[in-house]
């Protein structure tokens, strides 16, 4: 089985984080300055022994990517933000691809929504930083050949001598297959029989609207993805008004900005983790269009970002998520076309989901997957 936990680069300095958010951002200054909401609530988060590392520094890398494999991790899907040309939080990967020596496996995910200060414009419609113009087709070519030389490397993930190649959310991508039947061309042309394309936002799996014929795979992403099938269960019929409507959905989509003004909470809305993990337990491949991708949820908790207008999920333990692990492990055996599994997540410390060893679990998590695997 390949476990794949999604894996943010968001822990060292860049200089338009500087301008946007101030010197010396990064998203331990979110975790470090989470407060608890309500008794009982686990915030802060503080990882074990206070190790709030950089991942512009090499060893913090290889000790993350020997962390994993000594626990049975099979890879890492990395984030990757580019704009046109205009690279953000590159080093990690880029880190990775200049040190052979490293044994890892990893992916891409192209993170291909807009940057916007959302998570601190609570009472006014969020200003973009950064955005895309999708229809560029040189910045097409160009992206490609970026991304080539980690396609090249052999820790590159592959299927079929096809490279896997993530995209967040390809329904914002007006020439989407023109620009996808171009890439296909390119990879072979390099020696590839082609791409594995797959698809990652829970928004992009319910919005019947695109053309999703060159995906190979979609990721149940959770756990927006088992909350949102369950709720359009619910509303039979009336799924095409969620998604013309629904301010979750346009937030998933990336375009928050046309939401004004921003609801606040009096409190934060409080889930249960077994009831989420009974639902991801539920789902069931279609047997039409692409084929899925089973996806586990350490935990989440988003106030540190969004404070009370985030969600938190409660009763969530290791001991928990290890059976609930176990489960999902024989159920991707039964029902899914697949032997990959991804993880929300290894290191999203302000959304609550990580693999890496903290102050109140220790390495429980991990233990748990490897014990499963084992």
């Amino acid at each position: 089985m390949k476990v794949i936990p999604v894996y943010l680069p968001q822990f060292h300095t860049i200089p338009e984080n500087d301008e946007w958010w101030g010197k010396g951002f990064t998203e331990w200054v979110n975790v470090k300055n989470a407060k608890p909401l309500f008794e009982g609530h686990n915030q802060p988060r503080v990882p074990l022994n206070k190790n709030y590392y950089d991942l512009s520094d090499i060893e913090t890398l290889k000790w993350q990517c020997k962390l994993a494999k000594d626990y049975g991790i099979y890879g890492f899907c990395m984030y990757h933000y580019w704009f046109n040309g205009h690279l953000l939080l590159e080093k990690p990967m880029e880190m990775l691809l200049e040190h052979p020596e490293i044994d890892i496996k990893y992916c891409i995910s192209w993170a291909n929504h807009d940057w916007t200060d959302g998570w601190k414009a609570s009472d006014r419609s969020p200003k973009i930083l950064i955005a895309h113009d999708f229809n560029d087709e040189q910045d097409w070519v160009n992206h490609f050949n970026y991304m080539l030389p980690f396609f090249k490397d052999p820790r590159y993930m592959s299927e079929n001598n096809k490279p896997l190649m993530v995209i967040y959310i390809p329904n914002l991508i007006h020439k989407l297959n023109k620009m996808l039947d171009l890439w296909t061309r390119m990879a072979k042309a390099a020696g590839f029989d082609g791409l594995t394309y797959i698809y990652q936002s829970a928004a992009s799996s319910f919005d019947s609207s695109w053309d999703r014929s060159r995906f190979d795979y979609g990721v149940e992403m959770n756990p927006g993805y088992a909350n949102m099938y369950f709720q359009t269960k619910r509303n039979s019929g009336l799924f095409p008004k969620l998604m013309k409507y629904s301010h979750e959905i346009k937030r998933m989509l990336g375009i928050r900005r046309s939401l004004t003004p921003q609801y606040k909470r009096k409190e934060v809305e409080k889930k249960d983790y077994d009831e989420l993990w009974k639902n991801i337990l539920r789902l069931r491949p279609s047997i039409n269009g692409p084929k899925m991708i089973p996806c586990a949820v350490t935990d989440w908790d988003n106030t540190p970002r969004h404070h009370k207008n985030g969600y938190v999920y409660e009763g969530v333990t290791a001991e928990k998520f290890s059976r609930y692990f176990e489960q999902l492990v024989d159920n991707t055996k039964k029902y899914y076309d697949t032997d990959m599994i991804f993880i929300f997540a290894w290191n999203e410390w302000a959304e609550g989901g990580y693999l890496e060893p903290d102050k109140k679990y220790g390495y429980s998590f991990l233990e748990g997957i490897k014990r499963c695997l084992n």
